[in-house]
């Protein structure tokens, strides 16, 4: 089994927060679905034939397409890779972007996931954040998704906002459940070098929340997640009916993914790559047939890093059996060592040997997983 990231650079305007690979320059749009059809079918080989089994539609906004756009990306897909017919197919969209006419063409076309960025329920936040969408739109969105046959609906919110009060937070959370939401993905801010939050904070003109109230907000997400019914599968991401989003599980299950688009990275199990991070490069290297991507070789200490910083995170942990097997007794007795220095900490927890983050260690999972790895 394989997946595909497909990314769509574009956004109608920036986010203050966000630091993903994107431009405004919405002009080079045709130009785009061009090269990346054409970097589809140049890459057609790279999964060595393993059926598709998820399709995921990642940004920038993927929402600014057309529907005679989309159709043409999924037509190249599924005339040079072999997708599943019951391949799981997300788009990431704007809450403002839903119209009931553009959802019926969604649907039309084949997605059968949305992934909404909400981001906030308080028009306060999601100024400040320059959102395009406000409250009312973000409930909007959900709810007519919903009345047009999407039943696998997920949505993004933020904790840690500047100025974030435990009250609306708690209220962003109860307006969620409200909703016919079944994936949830709550993310903590991250200042990101090069983006106007980061740059406001260094300035003094925006704080950023003290970590004891990060810790609260987090606690507080996961106490009413499973208080209404959601499972905490992952470190950001929870989930109703087990309707988790089955392509970023299989990338920390480490599936093979193919990655088109500016930006897009691959791995194919021993090899990551990643194009280059420039629309105008992508459609130049695409049209001279121009090579557009780096590539990383992954030694065995590497691919050990990558089993358990992508495991760790997960409910499904890290097994110690499967470990060895793999990579044999000598990494294996590594991990065991680093894991007994937790001993008595309560940041992990052991059940059948398989090792899992515990609630107090899925807030400092970083700096846990920094420790377990071969550097």
């Amino acid at each position: 089994m394989a997946g595909i990231y497909i990314h769509i650079p574009f956004c109608r305007q920036k986010c203050y927060y966000c630091d993903f690979y994107k431009t405004v320059n919405t002009s080079l749009q045709h130009d785009f679905i061009g090269a990346l059809k054409n970097e589809a079918k140049v890459r057609k080989n790279y999964l060595n034939n393993e059926t598709v089994e998820t399709i995921y539609f990642g940004g920038g906004t993927p929402s600014v397409l057309t529907a005679p756009e989309i159709a043409e990306i999924l037509a190249v897909l599924n005339k040079e890779f072999t997708v599943n017919s019951n391949a799981e197919i997300t788009f990431e969209a704007n809450p403002d972007d839903l119209s009931n006419a553009y959802l019926k063409y969604l649907k039309q076309e084949g997605i059968n996931r949305l992934s909404i960025g909400i981001q906030a329920f308080q028009n306060r936040h999601l100024e400040k954040m320059n959102r395009r969408h406000n409250a009312a739109q973000a409930v909007e969105a959900i709810e007519n998704a919903a009345k047009n046959g999407f039943s696998n609906l997920s949505a993004d919110l933020i904790y840690g906002l500047p100025d974030l009060t435990p009250k609306e937070w708690e209220e962003s959370l109860n307006q969620m459940f409200k909703l016919p939401v079944k994936h949830l993905s709550a993310y903590h801010l991250t200042y990101h070098e090069g983006t106007a939050f980061y740059t406001w904070l260094k300035k003094g003109t925006l704080k950023e929340l003290k970590e004891a109230e990060s810790v609260a907000q987090f606690n507080t997400l996961v106490d009413l997640s499973i208080a209404n019914g959601f499972e905490h599968y992952e470190i950001s991401n929870l989930a109703k009916d087990q309707l988790y989003s089955r392509h970023n599980t299989a990338y920390w299950m480490g599936t093979k993914y193919l990655g088109l688009g500016p930006s897009a990275h691959s791995f194919d199990g021993v090899s990551r790559r990643w194009n280059d991070s420039s629309v105008e490069a992508y459609i130049k290297a695409q049209t001279n047939n121009q090579t557009y991507f780096d590539e990383e070789k992954l030694s065995e200490n590497d691919q050990y890093n990558e089993y358990i910083l992508t495991r760790i995170r997960t409910k499904w942990g890290v097994s110690e059996k499967e470990l060895e097997q793999r990579f044999g007794h000598e990494k294996a007795s590594y991990f065991s060592r680093q894991l007994a220095k937790y001993n008595d900490t309560g940041v992990l927890q052991i059940n059948n040997e398989i090792i899992t983050l515990t609630r107090k260690g899925l807030f400092v999972s970083d700096e846990i997983m920094a420790d377990l790895i071969i550097i």
